[in-house]
């Protein structure tokens, strides 16, 4: 106990603490929506196009912090996200597809930007996240992406669900399914990035969907799958920021490995969902 509180003694760690558990929750909560919406790998090939926004923001400003980065990656995962689905509407491809051959391309693209310019080391922070070097002003940027990640989805929750699971009923009782879908997009957009400087744009994909991914092998209730994955996130991130201090080990590869961890767990027990159970439903040939 005394080594707990002797971690918060040091000004970094409670930011980090604050940070974690912000980002943790607010994206925890937009990982039902998630998972309902069974969009894991397009959030997936969304979070690449974060490296070729971090370098378009050097190569825009001519520096690397929060506030370019946070542009950078915001102005390319939207264009690559929306740009998919104006290929999919207009064009005989569909989104998958679209969207593949658009984030490879700004992967690429970044690539070859990243190759000609001298900041590795920074860059890394940005990779791998480093959430224990985050200033006052990084806390007040989570703070106000994660207020408004959780503002819409809150003051939207109804219409969202009703979208995700009866698209055509949607659209009959008035609501803006087409807008509702680009609001979707951008909020994934601003969760990757939010996750950035905590674990990184490679990991940064693990907090949009196994909070409620874990939720979802005990419940089917959309409640449940909100506000449960966003307090599995928060209290994980924050966890995380403790071990992580005890053991000399990155804090955004433990917030993902304690998140895998307990998915490996619920995999495991869930009375209906899980493995366990599932053998035990298996007939045996003395059944027969």
């Amino acid at each position: 106990m005394s080594q707990l509180l002797e971690i918060l003694e040091y000004p970094f760690n409670q930011r980090a603490l604050l940070i974690a558990m912000l980002i943790g929750f607010a994206n925890g909560f937009l990982s039902g929506f998630i998972v309902l919406r069974r969009s894991a790998l397009m959030v997936g090939s969304l979070a690449h196009t974060l490296l070729p926004g971090i370098a378009l923001a050097i190569a825009t400003f001519g520096v690397l912090n929060a506030f370019t980065a946070f542009f950078g990656a915001l102005f390319a995962a939207l264009l690559v996200g929306l740009g998919a689905i104006l290929v999919s509407r207009n064009s005989r491809l569909d989104g998958d597809s679209a969207l593949a051959i658009l984030y490879t391309t700004a992967f690429a693209g970044g690539l070859l930007l990243v190759d000609r310019m001298s900041v590795n080391s920074e860059l890394e922070h940005w990779l791998f996240g480093n959430i224990l070097g985050l200033s006052d002003a990084d806390l007040w940027l989570a703070f106000g992406v994660s207020a408004l990640i959780l503002l819409c989805l809150a003051s939207l929750r109804r219409p969202l669900v009703i979208m995700l699971f009866e698209p055509a009923v949607a659209e009959t009782l008035g609501i803006p399914v087409r807008s509702l879908s680009y609001l979707l997009m951008a909020l994934m957009v601003l969760g990757l990035i939010t996750s950035l400087q905590a674990v990184g744009c490679i990991l940064s994909l693990s907090l949009l969907v196994a909070p409620a991914s874990i939720v979802y092998l005990f419940s089917n209730s959309p409640r449940a799958l909100f506000w449960g994955g966003a307090i599995i996130g928060a209290l994980s991130a924050a966890a995380a920021v403790f071990l992580s201090n005890l053991l000399g080990v990155r804090t955004g590869a433990c917030i993902v490995l304690l998140l895998g961890g307990l998915f490996g767990i619920a995999f495991l027990i869930s009375p209906r969902y899980g493995l366990l159970a599932a053998v035990g439903k298996v007939p045996s040939q003395h059944d027969h």
